[in-house]
């Protein structure tokens, strides 16, 4: 692939990025949320799918957060009834962060009909496609997560 192919792969995946933002912030603002608070559920909410211990650090490091901005962010989604802290029950000084289910389904309301477009197109390409795809998309995902890193680095 010629460097020009490269640029516009790049630009629509930029693009992509950026409806995919916009429509997330659509919802976000319907809802009377901000753009951490819809980030931070889907962080929560992937968490869950991978049985990953949510704890509030762990939260705000995936988040790039700190103390405060977590224990803020946590107090807001808590309020609104979209999460609730629980004990650890392997070990009780640990708050674990767990989604409500009223949380999941204002979500899927608004997502829902989104996933299943983008599933349905997904299902027309073949397991040799499929695995390319998924090259393709942690190599990216890899770039983002290592720029990410080296800004990082040049910010402190």
């Amino acid at each position: 692939m010629n460097s020009d192919s490269a640029l516009a792969l790049v630009h629509r995946l930029r693009r992509l990025a950026a409806d995919m933002d916009q429509f997330g912030a659509a919802f976000a603002e319907r809802n009377g949320l901000h753009a951490t608070d819809l980030r931070a559920l889907i962080v929560l909410l992937d968490a869950d799918r991978a049985a990953i211990a949510a704890t509030p650090g762990w939260l705000g490091a995936q988040l790039g957060l700190g103390s405060a901005a977590t224990t803020a962010l946590i107090d807001r989604l808590e309020r609104a009834g979209h999460l609730i802290r629980a004990a650890d029950s392997a070990d009780r000084r640990r708050v674990l962060l767990r989604v409500q289910e009223q949380a999941r389904y204002l979500g899927w309301s608004y997502f829902g009909p989104l996933v299943g477009r983008l599933v349905t197109p997904i299902r027309g390409f073949d397991a040799d496609e499929l695995e390319t795809v998924e090259r393709f998309l942690s190599a990216m995902t890899e770039a983002v997560r290592d720029g990410d890193a080296a800004r990082d680095k040049l910010v402190r």
